[in-house]
């Protein structure tokens, strides 16, 4: 059988057994697994397992101490000399919240013109239900077997921060040695393009809450004597960056690594929302921070690769409706640093200590939340060119290559840590609507996404 005979059967068997998937999916996804309230977690990830062992894989539990299990899955294909592939993907969601905005019920999978809606449906259920799926097709062209070896780890904790992801890399880092990974979701852009993406900005997420006097006090008998919490947090604040957005803490961009030339290249052959992003957040044409200055490459160059510092939320004092005149006793705000390559959100935690105690605010309890280490994958190695490869038959386009995407996520431990070079074909597209109210795929992204991830397998032998 050649290879075109055999990619056609595994798009036939795709079609076929699409339906199949989704109830698979709609199960999956009726499974209320959000991390943020700790909630249905074990039960997700044991029915996780159901879904490894229905693929053929051999699947248990990793317990994690104070944390969900991992649901873990693993096939070894009968050539022992075969690449093994190590898939991580994660089955915990984001909250639900809030209910009134969704058209249908959040945790029953829905379909409305040619889309699928629910919590998870793409992030991250949808791509754990699709890399199975492409599993059972290659093994319909393969004798039955697959010819790779599999490592499947899905996780419980990403949607809040995968507080625990490296304790377990480094308990397990020898059981999951791996040749390739594949990364837990990708899609189309704005285009309807394929794109891959090469990284992830790290994060350092904060708390800072001050407290100056026992209880809150009338303004006007204490606003002269009294120290306001309100504005102690906004001074310290006032520390942290300057009005040209510059971060202040001593030495934050000593290891920040500039984009490169052949990042630009990258960054360049992508599509520029430059317009659609100012129109839709109603700014002025050099509107964006950088003014004038920021359009074309330059436009999304500091969309990536430029750290930032958010402040995220503010609270203090009277927020209701009407005036009530009190000076506040305790503030509070949360932040967050985006990272790049290679900065280091635990360094990043003690310099922004140290430098508040050396600005004379140490009476401000700073509260990690938890942080990320940026990643970067070789662009160029042949794994993520088989990937933009193989799109060409899906998509009738070869995939784009982004260098590094703004959000992130644990890959450092895959891309550095085991060393592997990563890249994310899916199903998702820009109207996904992750973390929002009405979450949805596209069924057609959904075919053409597990075809993509199928025919990338199936040639993987084409790596010299």
């Amino acid at each position: 059988m050649t290879l075109e005979t055999r990619l056609a059967e595994i798009d036939s068997y795709i079609a076929q057994h699409r339906q199949n998937a989704l109830d698979d999916l709609a199960l999956l996804c009726a499974i209320p697994s959000v991390s943020a309230k700790k909630q249905a977690q074990q039960p997700c990830a044991e029915f996780v397992c159901t879904l490894y062992e229905k693929a053929g894989l051999t699947a248990r539990l990793i317990p994690i101490p104070e944390a969900p299990p991992i649901a873990y899955g693993e096939y070894r294909s009968p050539n022992p000399n075969a690449p093994t592939v190590l898939f991580y993907n994660h089955y915990d969601v984001q909250p639900a919240e809030p209910l009134e905005l969704w058209d249908s019920d959040p945790f029953t999978l829905t379909f409305r013109d040619d889309k699928a809606y629910a919590r998870g449906v793409g992030d991250d259920k949808g791509h754990i239900v699709s890399r199975l799926l492409a599993f059972d097709a290659i093994r319909s062209v393969s004798g039955g077997e697959l010819p790779f070896h599999v490592k499947f780890v899905s996780e419980g904790e990403e949607e809040i921060g995968s507080p625990h992801i490296g304790s377990f890399m480094e308990t397990e880092r020898d059981t999951l040695q791996a040749d390739y990974c594949i990364w837990e979701e990708g899609g189309v852009n704005e285009e309807d393009a394929p794109y891959l993406y090469c990284g992830m900005r790290g994060i350092a997420y904060f708390e800072l809450h001050v407290k100056t006097i026992a209880y809150d006090a009338h303004s006007g008998m204490g606003g002269s004597l009294l120290p306001n919490a309100a504005w102690r947090l906004v001074w310290a604040l006032s520390r942290l960056k300057d009005s040209d957005e510059r971060i202040l803490l001593p030495g934050h961009y000593d290891k920040a690594i500039p984009a490169s030339e052949r990042d630009m290249e990258l960054l360049a052959s992508l599509p520029n929302d430059y317009e659609d992003t100012r129109t839709k957040f109603g700014l002025p044409d050099g509107g964006f921070l950088g003014g004038d200055a920021t359009r074309g490459a330059e436009y999304m160059r500091r969309a990536v690769f430029e750290p930032t510092l958010t402040i995220c939320g503010l609270d203090s004092g009277w927020q209701g409706e009407g005036a009530k005149t009190v000076l506040p006793s305790e503030a509070h705000a949360k932040m967050d640093f985006r990272l790049v390559p290679d900065q280091d959100p635990e360094e990043v935690h003690e310099n922004l200590k140290a430098w508040l105690a050396q600005e004379g605010f140490d009476d401000i309890e700073v509260c990690y939340l938890g942080g990320q280490r940026p990643a970067r994958v070789d662009p160029d190695h042949p794994f993520v060119q088989l990937a933009a490869e193989t799109a060409i038959r899906v998509y009738g386009q070869r995939a784009v290559i982004t260098p590094i995407v703004g959000g992130s996520g644990p890959m450092w431990w895959f891309s550095n840590f085991l060393g592997l070079p990563i890249t994310a074909p899916g199903i998702e597209y820009p109207g996904v609507r992750a973390h929002a109210p009405n979450e949805n795929i596209r069924l057609d992204d959904f075919n053409k996404g597990t075809r993509h991830l199928a025919h990338l397998l199936l040639q993987l032998d084409a790596i010299a």
